[in-house]
């Protein structure tokens, strides 16, 4: 990124999780410029194009045809919308009327809209609108930083199923879905847990008649390592929401990848009951042409393969961070680095928050700490110069800042 002055920034944060192949890429421009001699735009109300059509496609063959039917949206929040609905609607459908109540994890974020913000669990973005919200079952987050307590991550993944499990024993004939963000809680402070938590809940699921949300909209697209997160347990959801990365960062798109059999239950011949959801620019054949583009970049260039290099480089740079008396919970996945900063006192968490930006800023470094917390989440394009400008960027920052 450049601004006003002519000075330039590593874009380390993708601008908020969408970049993933950095800013003004060529391949992803001329696929564009393409598309604008062809279609801008067409509605997807009895109506469809070649960019959508090949776009589901290509993304229902990486699921291996297990999540065969793609709707779609314009944002994040408008794709947890959509799969909260369609859940709800298939379970009406089939008669099963008291279902109607979600799940969803402490310190979990799913989006702004009033249905997102119902299975959001930051009250900095819902407390004011709690009046306006449908009640929801918040359970525990199998949190890894809970390492530092003598427990593994797989032991705290598979403590933490225990809520589940008994929420479900005694309310699963009224609760449609349990929604979650597969292997880190992005918004909530970088949290990760243990892939194993994934594996029980889909197995939970199975045994009580429940469908299972996966939220993959900052954790999808290769960020952690896997082009699905849910990749990393073998398992699949009934619903997977996609959005941020999916377009390289250029265009707002989401989509809800589901099963056939829930898009039987919902858009089978003669019912009278069908889902009923659209938004005007859903499926935009622009937004749809810059994620082809963006998959085709994964597979010509091996991005999977090179995330799987690049993170250990990165890594092995920021390893001195580990020792730092002010820090703590130093952890990584995929291309997500995160480690929280002692603050003495609570009352000055937001003044270092703001502190770091603008410090990092100064280092010609764009990062935005939650918190207390420092993340990485940077392209998955950076060079030998640009892993060690971020790095040394970030370390100089911290010292000054803390110092």
């Amino acid at each position: 990124l450049i601004d006003v002055s002519g000075k330039r920034y590593l874009d380390a944060i993708s601008s908020w999780w969408v970049n993933l192949f950095g800013h003004s890429n060529s391949y992803i421009n001329k696929a564009l410029k393409n598309q604008l001699n062809k279609l801008e735009h067409v509605m997807l109300s009895n109506l469809t194009h070649k960019p959508v059509i090949k776009l589901s496609e290509k993304l229902s063959s990486l699921t291996q045809y297990k999540l065969g039917h793609c709707f779609y949206g314009s944002d994040g929040a408008s794709a947890v919308e959509v799969a909260l609905k369609m859940s709800f609607h298939y379970w009406y459908n089939k008669g099963f009327l008291n279902k109607k109540k979600f799940i969803c994890l402490q310190n979990s974020y799913h989006g702004e809209t009033l249905g997102a913000l119902a299975v959001t669990n930051i009250q900095s973005f819902k407390e004011i609108y709690t009046s306006l919200l449908n009640k929801t079952y918040i359970i525990t987050t199998p949190d890894s930083r809970n390492i530092n307590k003598g427990n593994s991550a797989n032991e705290i993944a598979r403590c933490a199923i225990f809520d589940l499990e008994i929420l479900l024993k005694k309310n699963h004939n009224k609760i449609a879905a349990i929604i979650i963000e597969p292997l880190v809680q992005c918004a909530g402070g970088m949290i990760m847990y243990d892939s194993i938590y994934l594996k029980l809940v889909r197995e939970i699921c199975n045994n009580y008649n429940i469908h299972l949300i996966a939220d993959e909209i900052a954790v999808g697209c290769g960020r952690t390592g896997k082009f699905f997160a849910c990749e990393h347990a073998e398992i699949w959801p009934d619903f997977l929401c996609l959005s941020k990365g999916i377009t390289g960062g250029y265009l707002p798109l989401s989509l809800v990848m589901t099963t056939d059999k829930i898009y039987n239950s919902i858009y089978y011949k003669n019912n009278i009951n069908i889902f009923l959801h659209s938004h005007s620019y859903s499926g935009n054949p622009l937004a749809c042409c810059a994620a082809l583009a963006t998959l085709e970049i994964f597979n010509k260039d091996n991005i999977l393969q090179r995330i799987s290099q690049d993170m250990k480089k990165i890594t092995k740079a920021l390893t001195s961070l580990i020792t730092h008396p002010k820090i703590i919970n130093f952890r990584q996945k995929g291309m997500i680095w995160a480690f929280d900063v002692i603050i003495e006192d609570p009352e000055q968490i937001e003044t270092f928050s703001k502190k770091f930006f603008v410090a990092a800023l100064k280092n010609e470094l764009l990062l935005r700490p939650i918190g207390n917390t420092v993340y990485l989440m940077p392209p998955y394009i950076l060079n030998k110069n640009e892993i060690q400008h971020m790095t040394s960027a970030i370390f100089q920052t911290f010292n000054e800042v803390i110092t």
